[in-house]
């Protein structure tokens, strides 16, 4: 392991526990939803960075197609990793979230139910990932699948404008107390680079694989 991916990896975390910190303790209590708001500062947090790793599966799905360089396989399979676990965090914070604002766990609202055919959807990649032994056609399959399953991400992002939804619209710091702003974006950082450090670890564990696999 590099010592600049333990680095970024500890700065996250150190970030990660003074934003919660902060915004459980020092940050105000939310009008309307009360205490349960401050899931929020994980949250939303997490929603952005699962986007970001979905996406960044995507720039590695499009780089492989068109380049066949393996960097841009190990990036495809480092992000749907990362992403994986970030965005099933995501779906249980929600319904955490949902339970006492909505007094349901799930419902087939068009925000949670387009997240979990994202989810689910590259959840398939990494199956068949693991069910093509021939790495070139392993990456090739993957990738188009990759891209497929990303044109659903700009829909999660916006379907709460497009259509209506019990989950509200996106907050802007216009709209939100600068004491809360402080704790999303710290944590928001703070997630993102703790997102960095897993990415670069599955990255270069894709790396010796797939030389070992090529090699044979």
């Amino acid at each position: 392991m590099r010592r600049w991916e333990i680095w970024v990896g500890l700065l996250g975390l150190g970030m990660l526990v003074f934003g919660s910190y902060y915004g459980l303790m020092v940050a105000p209590r939310e009008v309307y939803m009360g205490d349960v708001q401050r899931i929020m500062y994980v949250h939303v947090p997490t929603a952005w960075n699962t986007l970001l790793c979905f996406t960044a599966s995507f720039v590695g799905a499009v780089g492989w197609l068109l380049t066949r360089s393996w960097k841009w396989d190990y990036l495809i399979e480092s992000t749907i990793i990362t992403g994986l676990v970030t965005g099933s965090l995501l779906a249980v914070q929600g319904a955490i979230w949902a339970k006492p604002t909505w007094g349901v766990w799930w419902t087939w609202d068009p925000r949670l139910t387009s997240v979990a055919v994202m989810v689910l959807s590259f959840l398939g990649i990494l199956a068949l990932r693991s069910f093509v032994d021939d790495p070139v056609k392993r990456a090739t399959w993957s990738a188009t699948a990759t891209v497929l399953a990303w044109v659903n991400i700009p829909f999660v992002y916006l379907c709460v404008r497009w259509m209506a939804s019990l989950h509200q619209t996106q907050s802007t710091p216009k709209t939100v107390d600068p004491a809360m702003v402080f704790p999303l974006r710290l944590n928001a950082f703070a997630v993102l680079f703790v997102v960095i450090f897993f990415v670069a670890t599955g990255w270069r564990i894709a790396r010796e694989q797939r030389k070992r696999e090529l090699a044979e």
